[in-house]
Order: C-alpha cells, then structure tokens, then sequence
C-alpha cells in the first residue's frame, strides 16, 4: 500500500538514516572502546578541552563536548523541526486526529516511565532522577528503524518520528523547570522575541533564508545564555521557516536538502562520540541492582511501551484519535519499546540531576543497558511482524 504521506524529502531522510544509523553505532562502541583502552584519559581529555570561539565581545568559551551538544545538535533539532512541519502541513499528520496520536503517545511514554522511577526510587538519593527514563533518543530509535528499510510501513516512520521529537521537547520543558539550576528570564525573553520577529518574517512572505539563519542563531545565542537547554532554538527556528505547500519557493524544502548529509554522517556521530565515553569501573555490574539503575532500566524498557500503548489505546478507544490503515498494534507495540531507547537525552539528564560522580556513572550504565535491550527488543518484534506477515 502507498501512503500519500510519502514524500521525496521524508524518503531521502530515512535513507541517509539507514547508513546514519551504523555509523552512530559504530562510532558509540568506539568511544566506549577508548574510554575503557590505554586512551582514555587522553580520549576524555579532548571532549573536555575549551574551546574558545568567542567573537566581537561575545563570550563562547566551551569544552568541545558542550559545543557539540548546545551547538551542533541544535542543527539535527532544526531538520527533524522542519521534517515534522512538513508533514503537520503536507503529510500524514496534517489529519488532525493522527497528528494528535504521537502525541497522546509521547505524553503516556513521559509519564509512566516518571511514575516507574520514582515508585523504586520514592524518599531515595535517586528520586531526583525521575527525568531520565522519560526521553526518547531520535537518533538512536530513527537508526534502528531505518534498519529495517521499507519492512516498516511509512506511517510507523512518520509516527516514531513525531512521537520522539515531542517526547524531547517535553523532557527539554522538564529540564527546564526541574533541572535548571539557573534561568535568566532576560535572556529568554530576548530569545522568545526573535522567535516572533521571525513568525512575522514568515507571515510577510519573507522566503530569503538568510533572514531567518542570522536571527536564529542569535536566538540559539540567547536560549544557551537563559540556561534552557539550547537545541530548542533548532526547533522553534524550524516553525519560524516559511513551508510554502503551493509554491515554487520553498525554503523550508531548501534547507532540509542542505542538511540531510551534515547531520547524518557528521553532525550525529560526533554527538555519539561525544556523550558515549563511559568509564566501566569496578562494580559497575553490580550497580544495574541498584534501585537507581532499576528504576531507569523499568522505566525505558517497560514505561515506555506500557505508557504509549496504554494512551494510544485509551485515545482511539474514545474516539479522540484514529490508528493509520497501515499500522497494526503490533507495529506500535515494536515502536513503543524502541522509544525505550532513551541514551544520549537521557544521559543529558543524568548529568543534570546528580552531583556525585558515581551516580551519573551509574546512571548512565543502566541507560547504556536499558537503550541496548530496547534496541534488540524493538528490532526483533518489529522483524518478526514482517516474517509472520
């Protein structure tokens, strides 16, 4: 069955993630592999040198894994931005009752994973480590499926994209309101600003992407100086972009055929590169036990698929939403455990809620664990609708 949703742009996403996809692989086993080698005190050493590209009185002294992370990954949030608004206006989720599923589905994959975490973790050091089973990892779950090729119908693309993309963008707000130590209210009013000066742009027909390029990274500028998390600016610049549907101009499209490449075969294996570097200390077997590394272990690869499905269900039982013609519950069911794929957000946050050392170490075992599991899980329920078709 053809979808109409399918289009040129969202086929050549998906095709530069299926090679994207083992590249980020790779690149994640190498770095554990130096961290743990002979090299790792100089392989660590590298991501936590300053980097210092401060300009005309702006301060932007930063190690180069914070580069990575607030910068370049504020670009891949801008194409899976732009994405997203294609298909809210030209795709499958310009229906208003399946762009709502993700989204009831994102907000059951946060919650539940939440609710697991602190039922292990309630009155412990851990608790405030509910966060971190609540993210989705895009690149990780958008790798693993691309895997899989055309054996996933397009709508379960379209679906997990949607639904990781919103699951990020609720643990960027939980960041923010939970884990920011400190927020500037002036800095993110200015960047709140150049987001509406570039809606503006867009409703006066302003298509030239240098208009909106500037500005934006201003305003990336500005959220990274509010404390919030940076790579929201990808996002919020990725709406301001003007989405022509019947028009010649399309700077939308432009910009998505200019960064598909980048962020694919650079952008993210250097952010895998950048966050997988994790040291395997004596007793990091044993700390999986902990009720910590439990509740994120639970969380990701039981909360997740628990809370997307049990949503979904309530959703379309109600009539609120409606499934796709061409997904099955159990594709969703498969979709639900990749988005158990937690990994570099989540590792994000581990770094976020804990000040001790071992328990981000820890933390981010049970994430390396639980993201690896939901990755063999994912893969082999959704193999196996296809064998059994």
């Amino acid at each position: 069955m053809v979808t109409p949703a399918l289009t040129k742009l969202f086929k050549e996403f998906f095709e530069s993630e299926r090679a994207g996809g083992l590249i980020l692989v790779g690149c994640t086993l190498a770095s554990i592999f130096l961290t743990n080698s002979g090299a790792g005190d100089g392989w660590l050493h590298f991501w936590h040198a300053r980097l210092d590209l401060s300009f005309g009185g702006i301060p932007l002294d930063y190690s180069v894994e914070h580069w990575v992370n607030d910068g370049l990954m504020a670009v891949f949030f801008l194409l899976v931005g732009l994405e997203i608004e294609r298909e809210l206006y030209a795709g499958e989720l310009a229906d208003f009752k399946k762009a709502l599923l993700p989204i009831v589905a994102a907000i059951g994959g946060m919650l539940v994973p939440a609710g697991v975490h602190f039922l292990f973790n309630r009155g412990t050091p851990w608790q405030h480590g509910f966060g971190i089973p609540m993210a989705t990892d895009i690149a990780f779950a958008l790798g693993v499926l691309s895997l899989l090729g055309n054996k996933v119908p397009v709508s379960a693309k379209i679906f997990l994209t949607a639904l990781a993309i919103i699951d990020d963008l609720g643990a960027i707000l939980v960041i923010a309101f939970f884990y920011t130590k400190s927020l500037s209210l002036l800095w993110l009013a200015i960047a709140l600003g150049i987001f509406l000066l570039l809606l503006l742009f867009n409703k006066l027909n302003i298509n030239k992407l240098i208009f909106y390029i500037i500005p934006g990274i201003i305003m990336w500028y500005c959220m990274l100086r509010s404390g919030i998390h940076a790579t929201l600016s990808g996002v919020l610049l990725a709406f301001a972009i003007p989405f022509r549907k019947a028009s010649v101009v399309n700077p939308s499209e432009t910009i998505q055929h200019i960064l598909h490449k980048p962020v694919a075969f650079f952008i993210l294996p250097a952010f895998a590169l950048a966050n997988t570097g994790i040291l395997l200390s004596p007793g990091w077997a044993a700390s999986l036990g902990s009720s910590g590394s439990l509740g994120i272990l639970f969380g990701l690869v039981l909360g997740k698929p628990v809370g997307i499905l049990l949503c979904c269900w309530l959703a379309i039982r109600s009539g609120i939403c409606r499934l796709p013609e061409d997904i099955r519950w159990s594709h969703l069911t498969g979709l639900g455990v990749l988005a158990g794929i937690g990994f570099t957000m989540s590792i994000f946050i581990a770094n976020l809620a804990f000040d001790q050392p071992d328990a981000i170490q820890f933390s981010k075992i049970a994430i390396l664990a639980a993201s690896l599991l939901a990755s063999l899980m994912g893969f082999g329920l959704l193999k196996s609708i296809n064998i059994n078709k």
